[in-house]
């Protein structure tokens, strides 16, 4: 299990390990750090096709992310490391693959406030990686302005139904974060994305991303055997 570890401050801004055999626990607490000798904040791993896995995490006061690899037992990183949408001030990544490319969701930096979402794309999971635009669709303009009042957190594809997947998201309540709650949306790859990417010349070489909202929504019947 990796972690974000930090202190009231956000001056610790690093990464803590644990391990168990089962996923329900009981987990032994191994060590924290900072990954690269560099802050650590909102993270995740990525885990690819081959089983190489990835740490990915928003660093330099937020203004960039990093990613890189774990070692072989996922226990440490590597010393390989990419600096990712520099002076973009991107965090929350949630990194998920599809028919060879890699695709990212991020949020600004606002603290505990929702904002809008960015999707990204690349071809290799080091980068670089181009900006599609918000994949937000449906409600008013301040439900996709805001990610539907959310914070991504996690993609998780859905099985048997290729290019759907399912948009994880956090609903901060700053307020009280021990009753903060979840959002789970539809999420699809496909058609033009609404933004030229950075290297194509004006000319998308990527499918859209696309998050709909739904105040309900039933998960698809080619998925209630899984």
């Amino acid at each position: 299990m990796w972690m974000h570890v930090d202190d009231a401050n956000y001056t610790k801004a690093s990464v803590g390990v644990a391990i168990s055999d089962s996923p329900t626990g009981p987990f032994t607490y191994l060590y924290s750090k900072r990954p690269h000798d560099c802050e650590s904040r909102d993270m995740t791993i990525f885990k690819d096709d081959d089983g190489k896995a990835y740490l990915i995490y928003s660093s330099e006061d937020n203004s960039e992310l990093h990613i890189g690899p774990l070692t072989d037992d996922y226990l440490d990183v590597t010393d390989a490391m990419r600096r990712l949408l520099i002076a973009q001030h991107r965090e929350a990544p949630a990194l998920f693959k599809h028919e060879g490319t890699y695709y990212m969701v991020t949020s600004g930096c606002t603290s505990w406030a929702p904002n809008t979402a960015l999707a990204h794309a690349a071809t290799s999971v080091m980068g670089p990686w181009e900006t599609l635009g918000n994949p937000c669709v449906g409600g008013n303009e301040v439900f996709r302005s805001t990610t539907f009042f959310s914070q991504s957190t996690f993609v998780l594809p859905v099985p048997g139904l290729p290019g759907s997947f399912i948009f994880m998201a956090d609903r901060w309540n700053p307020s009280d974060l021990r009753d903060s709650r979840y959002v789970w949306l539809p999420l699809t790859i496909g058609g033009v994305p609404d933004e030229a990417a950075d290297y194509s010349f004006m000319f998308p070489l990527w499918s859209r991303v696309s998050i709909y909202w739904h105040r309900r929504w039933r998960l698809p019947e080619e998925w209630r055997d899984y």
